[in-house]
């Protein structure tokens, strides 16, 4: 039996582990968490340090913080061999930092992952290079996959992929915000807004991803011309929304960087 070790059982951490519980990937799950309820929480066996998970673990994942990986690193570093395969999910940590804190060879699977995982509807990137054996990245895989989705990227746009994924979530509920309040204003009840606006981005995500049409021939088909639609397209377009989106998406993988260093 593989088995897996979770580094952090946080939210995220405990959603992955909740994703293979109800699933069928075959692995045994071990936690260690410096919180002792959330160790307690966690369906997995728990580890007394991150030192005993990895002597125990062939497969690492870290869920912990971006800025005290280091720490946890130097914890762990005594009990990692060149079998341990670390699977990260620490926003803007680069697979370079991992081998400076534990070995030089060390396999590392890069993950940005996004918070819909919590309901095992998560959009992951993931990235790895040639340390790692295409049967270990498999295997990292299925577990990202166990709750939502995952496309693999080249391991050097691991930051700039962070907002297309992990960030864009806030992104889409402060769009979803204006919507919202723009119906409250106008003596909608906000709670049926809610509720039509996030079925309509669901329908609309399903549409980008098996209507065969292109984004530019999607618009064009609920755009009437003369009507409505247009009307709102028109002050989009000349509140200059698609560069607005290009200038958020380069601050946030700016600061990735900033963060990596």
């Amino acid at each position: 039996m593989i088995k897996l070790g979770f580094i952090g059982a946080g939210n995220m951490g405990s959603a992955i582990m909740k994703g293979i519980a109800a699933g069928s990937l075959e692995a045994e799950v071990y936690a260690y968490d410096k919180d002792a309820e959330k160790l307690a929480a966690a369906p997995a066996k728990p580890c007394k340090s991150e030192a005993e998970l990895v002597s125990v673990c062939k497969y690492v994942l870290l869920a912990v913080k971006p800025q005290v990986l280091g720490d946890v690193l130097d914890a762990l570093k005594p009990a990692v061999t060149p079998d341990t395969v670390f699977i990260s999910i620490c926003a803007g940590i680069s697979e370079k930092f991992i081998r400076s804190r534990t070995i030089p060879d060390a396999k590392v699977v890069l993950v940005m992952p996004n918070t819909p995982m919590m309901l095992g509807m998560g959009a992951s990137a993931m990235s790895t290079d040639d340390k790692t054996t295409a049967e270990e990245f498999a295997f990292a895989k299925s577990v990202i996959e166990s709750c939502g989705i995952a496309e693999i990227v080249p391991i050097d746009k691991m930051k700039e992929i962070i907002c297309i994924n992990g960030s864009s979530p806030a992104f889409i509920y402060l769009f979803a915000k204006g919507f919202v309040d723009y119906a409250a204003a106008n003596g909608i009840d906000p709670d049926a807004a809610m509720k039509l606006f996030a079925a309509t981005l669901k329908g609309s995500a399903e549409m980008l991803t098996s209507s065969g049409m292109t984004v530019d021939q999607l618009i064009k088909q609920v755009s009437s011309p003369g009507g409505t639609t247009i009307a709102g397209l028109d002050k989009l377009y000349e509140g200059n929304l698609t560069d607005d989106v290009n200038a958020a998406c380069e601050a946030c993988t700016r600061r990735a960087y900033e963060l990596s260093q």
